[in-house]
């Protein structure tokens, strides 16, 4: 079975069929049956035979599939206990593939790159995610400091546009910046919902996130920074004055007032109109001032 492309939808329908399985909507599992956007997905993640990848929720092997066509060595993690016969069974002629079954939330990432990428130059994460844990996974990689190349990552259309968006949109938020300050992004392309067994409700996009060598921006206290980003956008239609004055206590205004104007940064602005340079001052700042 092996030797078959598992992406089309006559062959999912078979796999299914064969082992009995049923969707667990509370697993978010959708299965991507067009060949075209695997392509897309691939290529995005610039695999060659001295480059590993590894995949989060492979459902039957699709994307894996082409993976093991690319990449050195392909290792895919997956929660549902009951794929992991399938999986076996597609890369069961394959020995640079390895199916761990495991919640990537709860797995010790580092002892996995450790041990499964020996030998391996530069890693990617390639995935089709689970809708409702995308922003946990992503920031637990982003977070963890693992040897990331790129992720590149199929999630809903709306999150992929918020990891992307630029300052002074409404689609501009903390996970913007949480995004950014790690990673370069690009939105590789918009997949419809047509694509997928089952179909989900809404449309999905891949995006492309670049791993930066060192952070976008230095700061005196990574977590302190993060805090003021949540501060800044805690209440969208507040101004970060009112938002800061949350976050420092209500009787710090002054000095907060003070500081603001100290490094040009206008009280009556909101927190979606912030570069991530702005918050780098604004958080270095209000930690050199010992209010955060």
């Amino acid at each position: 079975m092996n030797q078959i492309e598992v992406s089309t939808p006559k062959r999912t329908k078979e796999i299914i069929a064969k082992h009995g399985f049923s969707f667990k909507k509370s697993l978010g599992q959708n299965f991507l049956i067009d060949g075209n956007i695997l392509t897309r997905i691939v290529d995005a993640a610039e695999l060659d035979k001295t480059k590993g990848a590894l995949e989060i929720g492979p459902g039957i092997g699709a994307l894996t599939q082409r993976l093991a066509q690319e990449a050195k060595t392909v290792t895919a993690i997956e929660i549902d206990q009951r794929l992991i016969p399938i999986l076996n069974e597609v890369f069961e002629n394959e020995p640079h593939v390895s199916v761990i079954h495991g919640d990537v939330l709860k797995l010790n990432l580092a002892d996995i790159f450790a041990n499964q990428f020996i030998g391996v130059e530069k890693i990617s994460v390639v995935a089709n995610l689970p809708y409702y844990v995308t922003t946990p996974i992503l920031m637990k990689l982003l977070e963890e400091k693992l040897p990331l190349e790129h992720i590149v990552v199929m999630i809903q259309k709306e999150v992929a546009q918020r990891m992307a968006a630029k300052p002074g949109g409404k689609e501009y938020g903390s996970l913007s910046v949480a995004v950014q300050y790690y990673c370069t992004t690009e939105i590789v392309c918009t997949v419809p919902h047509t694509v997928f067994i089952p179909q989900p409700n809404v449309d999905s996009a891949v995006i492309k996130l670049s791993v930066r060598p060192e952070p976008a921006v230095n700061v005196k206290d990574e977590q302190k920074f993060f805090k003021v980003v949540q501060g800044s956008f805690a209440q969208r239609r507040k101004t970060l004055m009112n938002n800061l004055s949350s976050l420092v206590g209500k009787q710090n205004k002054e000095a907060l007032t003070a500081i603001l104007e100290r490094i040009s940064i206008d009280p009556s602005r909101r927190g979606e109109t912030l570069s991530l340079e702005e918050f780098a001052i604004l958080s270095d700042a209000l930690i050199d001032a010992q209010l955060i």
